[in-house]
């Protein structure tokens, strides 16, 4: 059984114990039935999400990379099985902040793999490493940018709250309904901004760097 197979059967038993926990939450009195139902939903979407690069691979043909794949598993944990599912998010103060720091390092690093697959059949060694830094810290800021669409879009549709405009029946005014959202970026920008200084190191040494996060599109 290859490393790639253990690691996946590990979450999935992960989150199938964390399910359990949420029955059994309900069972002792901890939580309503409609919290049980929210919270028994996301956990299956994040077991299900755990087997989203096959899915990709099967009906989309693309293929990432093996510690892509892993690093997204692991933000997988952090934000719907620890975070959500277990709590974390309520006991642990800016815990969100710390989803906000991980997912962005996920998203430079695909955005290194979109290019690369961009502009196979040239020689990577020969183009400045720069583009890939620009092209990885632009696509995760976008990407964050459309995630606050996302929550706003919630917040006006079922009044979700998820850019915390308000606490309780107070409806937040001026600059303290923008700081959630101005948080949010802020740390997506830093999260980017880390992994893209990781990068910059490494390739100084290794001209074929970005060579390893090829995203393949295997139908082309």
């Amino acid at each position: 059984m290859s490393s790639y197979v253990k690691r996946q059967r590990t979450l999935v038993l992960f989150g199938f114990l964390t399910l359990l926990v949420i029955i059994w939450e309900y069972f002792i009195g901890l939580a309503t039935i409609d919290t049980t139902f929210t919270k028994i939903v996301e956990c299956s979407a994040g077991i299900l999400l755990i087997y989203a690069p096959e899915i990709l691979n099967h009906f989309f043909r693309l293929k990432f990379a093996n510690f892509i794949v892993y690093f997204f598993w692991f933000f997988i944990f952090l934000a719907i099985f620890l975070g959500t599912c277990l709590h974390f998010m309520t006991l642990i103060p800016l815990w969100d902040k710390l989803l906000h720091l991980v997912s962005p390092m996920i998203l430079t690093a695909i955005g290194y793999g979109i290019l690369s697959e961009f502009l196979k059949g040239q020689n990577i060694t020969e183009i400045s490493p720069w583009l890939f830094l620009i092209f990885g810290f632009s696509f995760a800021g976008i990407c964050g940018v459309f995630w606050e669409f996302w929550e706003w879009s919630w917040d006006m549709l079922l009044d979700m709250n998820l850019q915390r405009y308000k606490s309780g029946n107070t409806v937040f005014v001026g600059r303290r309904v923008l700081q959630d959202t101005m948080g949010d970026l802020l740390i997506n920008v830093i999260g980017s901004f880390l992994l893209s200084f990781f990068a910059w190191y490494k390739s100084r040494y290794n001209s074929a760097y970005f060579e390893k996060f090829r995203v393949q599109f295997l139908n082309s």
